[in-house]
């Protein structure tokens, strides 16, 4: 995961409501094993319907969306968040998510900042014509207007978001207490590891019968 402590450019003035992962990804993309390309069928449907902003070259690659109440309610699919990743969206601004989406979100580096309905009001009147900024480390999204509204966000994902760290990474920075953990109790409790051996020369024994 690439560590991201600010996002900055044109944003997707979207602003709908109750978007659920079906709409962000729908279900015939999903048989796919991986990430790549899964941005081509983000919003298929919406992306049907003519002067649709996802194809309009002012907001061509915004790293922002910029969407409504219940972002991602639906079903839990992480390809919701890999569709939105491949796209090049790296936030979603909304008054609120679905819990398992913003989970995701996080597990893939998108930040998912909640804000009132009239600072997304102001934005997506911004957005039209100006960039917005995200700042994880003032926690603020900005406008070039002096707009500024403050968000919240959990301390662990803000941190993890600014390290790049994922869970995978945050098991390996912890490789040398892992470690050390292992060699202690390798030492003061080596019947753990007889009983381990034990256990598993059982295990093929049944095995081989």
């Amino acid at each position: 995961m690439n560590p991201v402590s600010t996002v900055s450019g044109r944003a997707y003035p979207w602003g709908a409501k109750n978007v659920d992962t079906d709409v962000i990804i729908p279900a015939h993309w999903l048989k796919t094993i991986t990430r790549t390309g899964l941005g081509r069928g983000a919003f298929e449907t919406v992306r049907a319907q003519p002067d649709n902003v996802f194809d309009d070259p002012r907001y061509a690659g915004a790293p922002i969306l910029i969407a409504g109440d219940n972002f991602g309610c639906g079903s839990s699919r992480e390809h919701a968040a890999w569709a939105l990743a491949d796209m090049g969206i790296a936030a979603v601004i909304a008054p609120s998510f679905s819990d398992i989406f913003s989970g995701n979100a996080f597990k893939n580096g998108i930040i998912a900042v909640v804000l009132p309905q009239d600072a997304i009001d102001r934005l997506i009147e911004v957005a039209r014509t100006d960039s917005v900024t995200i700042d994880l480390e003032s926690m603020t999204v900005t406008t070039p207007f002096q707009d500024r509204f403050v968000f919240e966000l959990d301390a662990f994902r803000r941190q993890c978001l600014i390290e790049g760290l994922d869970e995978v990474g945050l098991t390996l920075a912890r490789d040398t207490a892992i470690s050390k953990f292992e060699e202690a109790v390798a030492e003061h409790r080596p019947f753990l590891e007889r009983e381990s051996g034990y256990a598993g020369i059982a295990v093929e024994g049944v095995g081989r019968t």
